[in-house]
């Protein structure tokens, strides 16, 4: 890695593909990371209060983030009873804590959650026709490098087939989605940038817990919802960080 070979100080990784480069490159160079939803899970940490090793940071997963999701969905559309979550495999490999989040969510809600992998725009095309042919169904899109590249398509045909949809990135509703509810990225950064401080201040990488995320953002896109015949509610308004007009 033509990074490593320059000698930093210090690495600041962003997402797991990210992360995984910069470990691969070294295992000496401290490195600071951002957005990996399971550091632990995938290897990159020992644990999230003692991540040893050469890396530490911030992660993207919270558990009750499913059953966030699943309460848009329900005042976005109080009859739905069946949810579809769409990611990425080879992108996603964390999806299952993702699945599992909204699984226990859905049994508050009486919902049916199940998984929609997508590997190819004609996948992402197939299986949101089908979505879209059962009653009463929404749809729940993970953030991965896939389906993140591929959101218009994703945004086109759900607004094809009128799907409600939640997102997990504010870049959705920026790019023509209904809404996203979400960690708040900057914020991240923000945080990123203290670690990076201290530890070129002299403190010690294993003193830096990996933190989880505390900051989170519901971004709303107002012109999509009308479109879509969906009338937001006044709470879902007032909780929100952002309304697109």
């Amino acid at each position: 890695m033509e990074l490593v070979r320059l000698g930093p100080d210090l690495i600041v990784a962003e997402g797991t593909p990210g992360l995984a480069a910069a470990q691969l490159a070294t295992r000496t160079v401290p490195i600071v990371f951002v957005n990996v939803t399971d550091p632990v899970g995938q290897g990159f940490v020992e644990s999230l209060a003692r991540p040893r090793g050469n890396a530490t940071g911030f992660a993207l997963f919270e558990f009750s983030m499913g059953t966030k999701w699943l309460e848009i969905l329900r005042e976005l559309m109080p009859s739905v009873k069946k949810v579809g979550l769409m990611f990425n495999p080879a992108m996603a490999p964390y999806s299952g804590l993702y699945l599992r989040s909204i699984q226990q969510g859905a049994l508050t809600h009486a919902i049916e959650p199940s998984a929609m992998p997508v590997d190819d725009e004609s996948g992402v095309e197939r299986s949101l026709y089908a979505l879209g042919q059962q009653p009463d169904s929404g749809l729940i899109v993970l953030q991965d490098a896939f389906t993140v590249q591929h959101r218009n398509l994703v945004i086109d045909q759900v607004a094809r087939h009128r799907i409600p949809a939640v997102y997990t990135v504010r870049l959705y509703p920026e790019s023509g989605g209904l809404v996203s509810y979400g960690v708040d990225f900057a914020n991240q950064f923000r945080q990123a940038a203290i670690y990076v401080d201290l530890m070129l201040k002299g403190a010690k990488l294993g003193e830096l817990p990996v933190q989880q995320p505390t900051k989170f953002e519901l971004v709303l896109n107002l012109k999509i919802a009308k479109a879509l015949g969906i009338e937001i509610t006044p709470s879902l308004l007032v909780r929100a960080d952002e309304v697109i007009e």
